[in-house]
């Protein structure tokens, strides 16, 4: 297994992927993503914030950091954090435990970028996800509503949002 940055060339995959994710979604959930902007996932690749997970040569999921969120945590953002976002497994590698193998590369990254936590958030009524993400060591911190959500990817429209944080040290 290996975390790189992903690249342009990656761009049709992570797209692929993230369809999929919209179609698993809607069986497991009665919420699902909407389509994704291809220009704001360029910039991300550009801005090296955008990142998979490579298993044999085989891109086995894809992730995206931020190191501020003020649309989505606003106030409650405070201090040096990343933020986790759009975490996608191929469905060929499901099962994988690739959120914990993010969480441990996530841990070496924050210090290597001098940051204290990590932050996740995902639909507030996703009990499974809240669940599992206080399992691969997150605190859950409670539900919150965004204040603006115009300048967000559309899914965070009218959407309340489960919030997770681990202080690395």
């Amino acid at each position: 297994m290996e975390i790189i940055q992903s690249t342009e060339k990656d761009l049709a995959e992570i797209f692929r992927l993230y369809d999929e994710a919209v179609a698993f979604q809607k069986t497991v959930f009665h919420k699902h993503w909407k389509p994704f902007d291809k220009p704001m996932v360029e910039i991300e690749i550009k801005e090296g914030r955008q990142w998979k997970i490579l298993e044999n040569g085989v891109i086995a999921c894809v992730f995206m950091i931020a190191y501020s969120d003020p649309f989505i945590w606003g106030a409650r953002g405070h201090g040096k954090a990343i933020y986790i976002h759009r975490i996608v497994t191929n469905p060929a590698f499901r099962g994988s435990g690739y959120v914990k193998a993010i969480v441990t590369w996530a841990k070496e990254h924050v210090k290597e970028t001098g940051n204290t936590y990590i932050r996740m958030d995902t639909w507030g009524d996703n009990d499974r996800l809240i669940e599992y993400y206080t399992h691969c060591g997150f605190t859950f911190l409670g539900v919150f509503t965004p204040d603006d959500t115009s300048k967000l990817p559309k899914h965070y429209s009218d959407i309340s949002l489960a919030f997770f944080e681990m202080e690395v040290k």
